[in-house]
């Protein structure tokens, strides 16, 4: 593998640790007992979340194309703008940058955990959960979420930005996902950043988080690969 396609792959772990250290950072911020967030509310979560988006794209888009998501990574094959040889190194890159990015988050809380008893609120810091449990109902969440999010990155391809304003534009996407169709699960639309940081969930010695929801595991990475396939089927029709 040449230096530029090894660049490229570090740039996802970065790109996606960043993501997923500021993104349940915020969220940690907000579930946390005694952090000085406390119970901020979704807005505060929804604009955190597409400020992580923004300032990792920011940071992993100077050495690749900063996809920072398993779907969005097959979806640019699917369309032909990506090597298929580069799928597997891309998602194991951001699925490692995702599990660094959530112990970051609980080194940054460190204290807060012991706090917290609410075993529910320490899972939503790491992974997405739905309010109401229904996996059919929850695919179909995801699949629409990461239908508008990869839609949206394509079409981005077909504007001319000034430069530097591409990673605005993207975290005004996510935004938007977020405030529109984020409340029935949480929008992971990311299937590296729910199973990353689930993972951590899983081996992180903290004493009172209880179940990691493996259960559930299966919709937040099943629903976005579907819904960027569809996605990506729509555009290259459209073009």
């Amino acid at each position: 593998m040449d230096t530029s396609n090894m660049t490229q792959i570090f740039s996802e772990f970065l790109g996606t640790m960043i993501l997923i250290l500021l993104g349940d950072g915020v969220c940690a911020a907000v579930n946390l007992k005694k952090s000085k967030a406390e119970a901020s509310g979704w807005i505060v979560i929804a604009f955190g979340w597409a400020m992580a988006v923004t300032i990792a794209v920011y940071v992993a888009g100077y050495m690749g194309p900063a996809h920072l998501n398993p779907a969005v990574t097959i979806a640019m094959a699917m369309t032909g703008s990506f090597e298929w040889s580069l799928v597997i190194p891309f998602v194991v890159a951001q699925v490692l940058g995702a599990i660094v990015g959530a112990v970051l988050v609980w080194l940054a809380y460190l204290p807060h955990w012991q706090a917290t008893e609410d075993q529910g609120a320490i899972l939503g810091t790491f992974a997405t959960g739905p309010a109401i449990r229904n996996y059919p109902a929850n695919m179909v969440t995801e699949v629409i979420g990461t239908f508008v999010l990869v839609l949206g990155l394509l079409s981005f391809s077909q504007h001319s930005f000034t430069d530097g304003l591409n990673p605005l534009v993207v975290g005004a996407l996510i935004l938007s996902i977020g405030l529109s169709l984020g409340g029935p699960t949480g929008y992971a639309i990311n299937p590296a950043r729910d199973f990353g940081p689930r993972l951590a969930h899983q081996l992180l010695p903290i004493s009172t988080k209880g179940d990691s929801d493996w259960s559930y595991s299966w919709v937040p990475i099943v629903g976005p690969v579907i819904g960027a396939a569809i996605a990506s089927g729509v555009y290259m029709l459209m073009v």
